[in-house]
């Protein structure tokens, strides 16, 4: 079976490609760079998912295509968002069709459901909220959409929804949290009481790869959405200051509230609009409530529909992790 990865020089869509290469699956990625950190035999394009002629070119004889590429982030212009998050997976889609590619597995992420309140348990039964707070939650809710209305007789699709990708090479959560906190910056949001969910990556991984071996045209996986983690929420604070702790540095020792935080982000983001700076800025009302309240979800559908399971713990993804990450003294 030959497999293509989207984003394939990313976290994610590294490790499923040396998985799959460990398999002794045909494995090409897709991104805009060459990724000399992956074996020698991995076949790599060069190309953007905006542009759909290379697509249809680097598809052709595709069996399998995982959707990990993405546009990131909680800040940037609206347009960036639209046209690589929703554009370029319309563009996915329709080149797995010209394709004849089978299966499409689309990374998702649970942030297309988030409204701002506290998310407790939930499943995939929860609707998209009628106000996104980020143009990224929105624009992968619309792309979501669309890899769901894609399925059909001809193509098989799947989305999963991994919540805060962690662990060795995370270029993203642990590194901002130990920049933060080795600049000063760091403060603790709200009461410090807010559970979420977060996924190490081999767990990441394994459950791309376990939906992907059960989907198949007509199966009972597709069309659906899947939320995945580590299993057990973890107190987000107490997490982070085990981390800043574990790795030489001082737990977070200053707070700001919740509702000031937000008046903050607001103020900020409309400061950072219409000065049209390019940088995120230290606080929005997006993070300020991601960092304040409680989203975690229920991972039962994965574990029924496809066997997923978590492989590696918090307690054993933190261990791992400490060993990759400055340490100070």
């Amino acid at each position: 079976m030959r497999v293509l990865i989207t984003g394939g020089g990313g976290f994610l869509g590294s490790g499923i490609a040396k998985r799959l290469h460990e398999k002794n699956y045909d494995v090409s990625v897709l991104g805009r760079h060459h990724y000399s950190h992956l074996p020698k035999n991995i076949k790599s394009f060069q190309g953007d998912i905006r542009d759909f002629d290379f697509l249809v070119r680097v598809f052709a004889d595709v069996d399998t295509v995982f959707h990990t590429a993405a546009f990131p982030g909680i800040w940037g212009r609206k347009e960036d968002f639209h046209t690589i998050n929703v554009n370029g997976t319309r563009n996915v889609i329709k080149a797995c069709l010209l394709g004849g590619v089978k299966k499409l597995v689309f990374t998702s992420s649970p942030s297309v459901i988030y409204g701002g309140v506290n998310l407790e348990g939930v499943d995939e039964t929860i609707p998209y909220p009628e106000n996104f707070m980020c143009e990224y939650s929105r624009s992968k809710a619309i792309a979501e959409k669309l890899v769901i209305e894609a399925n059909g007789e001809n193509l098989a699709t799947v989305s999963i929804r991994p919540h805060l990708i962690w662990g060795p090479g995370d270029p993203h959560l642990v590194p901002r949290i130990l920049a933060k906190s080795d600049s000063g910056r760091l403060i603790r949001v709200g009461r410090g009481e807010n559970k979420v969910d977060i996924i190490y990556i081999d767990n990441a991984v394994s459950a791309h790869l376990k939906a992907c071996d059960a989907l198949g045209i007509g199966k009972p996986l597709a069309g659906k959405v899947y939320f995945v983690s580590d299993g057990e929420p973890v107190k987000l604070w107490d997490w982070i200051d085990e981390l800043l702790i574990k790795t030489g540095r001082p737990p977070v020792s200053r707070s700001i509230s919740y509702k000031t935080a937000s008046k903050v982000g607001h103020f900020l983001e409309g400061v950072y609009s219409f000065c049209r700076i390019k940088v995120e800025p230290p606080m929005t009302r997006f993070m300020a409530s991601q960092l304040a309240t409680s989203h975690y979800f229920n991972i039962t559908r994965a574990r029924n529909d496809f066997g997923y399971e978590p492989v590696i713990s918090p307690d054993e993804g933190l261990s791992r992790l400490i060993q990759t990450v400055p340490v100070k003294s």
